[in-house]
């Protein structure tokens, strides 16, 4: 399970909703945040029951940072984070680097040797809209393969397997034995047919894509006393029917104009 913004470290109690999702031992419960607040909420999130996090930073230059993410804070400021995340314990840490042709590109390698150096997953994604009705030309997007391309050329890395079903990145592992990186082709290979997610907003609404416009409600029938009986198969019926293939129509409604748009689900 994780939780997900908007920044869901701005979120009041957040450390209380942790402890009531931590009541599962066995829940792999994470967070993925912008890492802004991370230095000083890292032991509380820990201490809460929080087992990882990922945190997402797309370039080590604090121009094209805040170009890619239209933010006042520096770099520095998240990589303090990451740091007393690691201190905390939210480790294995995942940076997540969306690759934006003309913007970011050059990031990539100082990224790439940074996050190995210091030992932390990192994850390129393809760049794409988020949002239904935004367009946007194929030309922003930098293929994985390219990024894999850029980054073998200078630091060996082969592929290993899935760690799970349904897992969107694609693992590397360098080849000298430090550590990974992963490649999620949300644009260029839509993964629609094998995705495993689904998502539960602040309203209670679950939805089986990220850019569904409908959802299911759950939080009536919870604040009516429904037995998980019930609820379980509320979900089983939902899953059930689903067919969101947004991903993969999008991109076949693509071809002849120029212009694709795609999601990514999850991290």
């Amino acid at each position: 399970m994780r939780l997900t913004g908007g920044e869901p470290l701005l979120r009041r109690r957040l450390e209380r909703l942790i402890e009531m999702l931590a009541y599962w031992d066995d829940l792999d419960l994470t967070l993925t945040t912008n890492g802004s607040l991370l230095k000083d909420k890292a032991r509380d999130l820990r201490a809460a029951g929080l087992r990882r996090v990922t945190v997402s930073l797309d370039s080590l230059d604090d121009g094209v940072f805040a170009r890619m993410n239209d933010v006042s804070f520096p770099v520095a400021k998240v990589l303090e984070g990451i740091e007393s995340a690691v201190a905390a314990g939210l480790a294995p840490i995942k940076v997540n680097m969306v690759v934006q042709r003309g913007v970011n590109e050059d990031s990539v390698l100082p990224m790439a040797r940074f996050m190995k150096a210091e030992g932390h997953i990192l994850r390129f994604i393809e760049y794409m809209d988020v949002g239904a009705t935004n367009g946007w030309k194929l030309d922003q997007v930098v293929p994985s393969r390219t990024v894999a391309a850029r980054i073998a050329a200078e630091l060996p890395i082969e592929p290993i397997d899935a760690e799970y079903s349904g897992e969107v990145a694609e693992r590397w592992r360098y080849t000298d034995g430090g550590g990974e990186v992963g490649f999620i082709s949300s644009v260029t290979q839509a993964f629609c047919s094998g995705c495993t997610r689904a998502r539960l907003s602040a309203e209670g609404q679950l939805y089986t894509c990220l850019f569904a416009t409908h959802g299911t409600d759950f939080r009536a029938p919870i604040r009516g006393g429904a037995a998980d009986d019930d609820l379980a198969a509320m979900i089983r019926a939902v899953w059930g029917v689903r067919d969101d293939r947004y991903s993969e129509l999008r991109a076949g409604g693509s071809a002849g104009n120029g212009k694709i748009e795609m999601s990514y689900i999850g991290g």
